[in-house]
């Protein structure tokens, strides 16, 4: 058995190298990280407060290694979106925060759907080219699976022009997969949609608000669940593998900051 971790790393150093047009979205990149090391003084500290002891008692001169997250969203690096993070109701139902998904909801085969030669920065991704990539990889039934895309996007590292102009889904796109069965709905883009400055343009544009956030409002339609910003997708073959998803189990929100990973038996990794 081979492991693939599909996680992104969560770098505050990240978070500078945002556009100021951006910089409001800077928890969803990387949380802000105080470093509390055993050598240094804060490490020594809070060891100090908890034993009631001076630096001079520390049994070898150091303290303990901890840190202390702040300004980090639910939706941060490689995460889960529930349901409840496209509205409150999905499928005339009440829609269900990443608390109420199980774990074996989040375990399942996997395909790979490589779009790179048909798609373009910031365009859509159609219900065409997903039949065409799912006839290049053979594969006719995804019902049950992980369809993980693979549009390119993870050559791009945060501060590079082509980060934010990725190629996004619509709500045909994403009924058409959501209609076949699929339950889980990765990328390796930081977004499931196109980028918000190209939905927002086509909505001034028509005064149709169908454009706004189109393919994550199509969950509300049909339960899926929708996992961003994964790497590694070229270690992967077409298909014969699972993937687990292991979001952090917060009480009542939206989405949850995940471990990805893919289980290969067997296989060899993609071109």
């Amino acid at each position: 058995m081979k492991l693939i971790d599909l996680s992104t790393l969560l770098d505050p150093h990240d978070r500078d190298l945002l556009p100021p047009a951006l910089s409001a979205a800077a928890g969803v990149v990387a949380p802000k990280i105080e470093y509390q090391r055993p050598d240094e003084a804060e490490g020594k500290d809070r060891f100090c407060e908890f034993f009631g002891c001076t630096h001079e008692d520390l049994p070898d001169g150091e303290g303990w290694g901890s840190e202390v997250l702040t300004d980090m969203s639910s939706h941060c690096g490689t995460h889960v979106d529930a349901p409840m993070h496209s509205g409150s109701r999905c499928e005339g139902q009440p829609a269900r925060t990443i608390d109420q998904i199980e774990l074996d909801e989040l375990f399942c085969p996997g395909v790979v759907l490589d779009l790179r030669a048909m798609v373009t920065p910031c365009g859509a991704i159609t219900p065409e080219m997903l039949n065409v990539a799912m006839d290049a990889a053979g594969v006719n039934d995804v019902a049950g699976h992980a369809v993980l895309l693979r549009t390119g996007q993870e050559r791009f590292r945060m501060g590079d022009p082509g980060f934010f102009q990725y190629p996004g889904m619509t709500r045909e796109s994403t009924l058409h997969l959501t209609g076949l069965g699929a339950k889980v709905l990765g990328t390796d883009a930081v977004g499931w949609d196109r980028p918000f400055a190209t939905m927002a343009a086509d909505f001034r544009r028509t005064n149709d608000r169908r454009y706004l956030w189109d393919a994550h409002k199509a969950i509300t339609e049909r339960e899926a669940f929708i996992v961003q910003q994964l790497c590694n997708l070229a270690a992967l073959p077409v298909s014969g593998f699972h993937v687990g998803f292991f979001p952090i189990k917060l009480a009542r929100t939206s989405a949850a900051p995940a471990r990805a990973v893919a289980f290969l038996s067997g296989k060899g990794a993609a071109a």
